[in-house]
């Protein structure tokens, strides 16, 4: 297993990482035959005047993530750039697995060379963001001990491969949405003894939060992390009126984001898509860290999820690698007093380009937020 192979890295940078990027029968069903996120991506379209869609990539193209030629380029620029490893999102329906291609070739091959841990993604699969709110595509379910059971084994080859990331010497494992785990403590205890029974050291388990009041070790894990941007889309602070963009015909009323109710009520009332300013919001984008359990940070450099959603999504205005620069300092203070293992920063994502929300270059500009990372994080 691996511990930070950074020693003068300021901060374990970790990007979470979406092993999406290639047809799979679910995709082709539910939207047609070839389907990637990339079909999403080619298609957007300015929505309002200085809108800036479609988003394009440029060093690494559109890259199929079949391919270990990209899979290996995409690693090979990570490190590049002071990134330790990447989270991969890890699909799991009560033993049903999608998107799993990518990262089974990686965990078999061996290769990319580079860290990695998992992020169990626990939420059913919607159509919430293809315009079909009702619309159910895969529906998580959470059987009880014997699931639990069998999605641990499914995994304990790439727990115990030696990229895996660590903390404590334990396999670093996040949950998307633990507040949706029927009894979050009986996951837990689960999983922990099966580790140690399985001659691991444990597992060092984060929740990831929205907000500040879910406390980790009452639920069974070590830490939290406060998600963003899905935690400063609540702060009102950080929303822009539309007349500020000159979009008069706009009539939003809505601010949270998170339910199917705010979605049908946003279709009702909204001509144009949620906005935020970015910089107000990497202002407040660390208010959930609690004094009396660990919180670790997470930062994004952008987001603009209209190539999925288009009026009905949310965009961050004006980001810019210098604003980001600003965000991942102060992420950097945020663990400076830490033991080195547990200077974690998550970043999202490394390429949820449907999301609008990556690191990987772009036309616009470039390699400048991988720039970002390597100049702060080394200095």
């Amino acid at each position: 297993m691996t511990t930070n192979p950074l020693k003068s890295a300021k901060a374990r940078v970790i990007a979470f990482y979406l092993p999406q990027f290639h047809p799979i029968p679910e995709n082709d069903q539910a939207w047609g035959k070839g389907f990637t996120e990339w079909t999403n991506v080619a298609k957007a379209k300015p929505l309002f005047p200085g809108h800036n869609q479609p988003k394009i990539p440029a060093d690494l193209g559109f890259y199929d993530l079949r391919l270990p030629e990209a899979r290996q380029a995409q690693t090979d620029l990570a490190r590049e750039y002071g990134i330790e490893g990447f989270c991969y999102w890890h699909y799991w329906f009560a033993g049903k697995r999608v998107l799993e291609r990518p990262f089974n070739e990686v965990l078999k091959s061996g290769e990319p060379n580079f860290p990695f841990c998992l992020a169990w993604a626990n939420q059913t699969w919607t159509g919430i963001w293809h315009g079909c709110p009702d619309r159910v595509l895969i529906e998580q379910t959470y059987p009880g001990l014997a699931d639990y059971t069998t999605h641990f084994y499914t995994l304990l080859d790439a727990f115990t491969d030696p990229r895996y990331i660590t903390v404590e010497g334990k396999p670093l494992f996040l949950v998307y949405n633990p507040e949706e785990l029927p009894d979050p403590k009986q996951f837990t205890d689960c999983w922990r003894d099966l580790a140690i029974k399985s001659g691991l050291n444990g597992l060092y388990l984060i929740g990831v939060a929205r907000h500040e009041y879910w406390f980790p070790e009452a639920n069974g894990f070590d830490a939290s992390v406060i998600i963003n941007p899905d935690y400063v889309f609540t702060q009102s602070s950080a929303r822009i009126l539309p007349e500020k963009q000159g979009l008069t015909k706009v009539k939003q009323k809505f601010s949270s984001f998170s339910s199917r109710r705010f979605y049908q009520k946003h279709k009702q009332f909204s001509d144009y898509p949620l906005l935020y300013s970015y910089e107000k919001a990497i202002k407040c984008a660390f208010k959930g860290s609690h004094p009396y359990f660990l919180t670790y940070p997470c930062i994004f450099p952008n987001w603009d999820n209209t190539p999925r959603t288009g009026i009905y999504g949310l965009v961050f205005l004006k980001s810019t690698p210098d604003l980001f620069r600003v965000h991942l300092q102060e992420a950097i203070d945020t663990v400076s007093e830490r033991e080195s293992e547990k200077q974690l920063i998550f970043i999202r994502s490394w390429n949820e380009w449907a999301e609008g929300n990556y690191l990987e270059p772009d036309l616009k500009f470039g390699k400048a937020f991988l720039e970002v990372i390597r100049d702060e994080i080394y200095s």
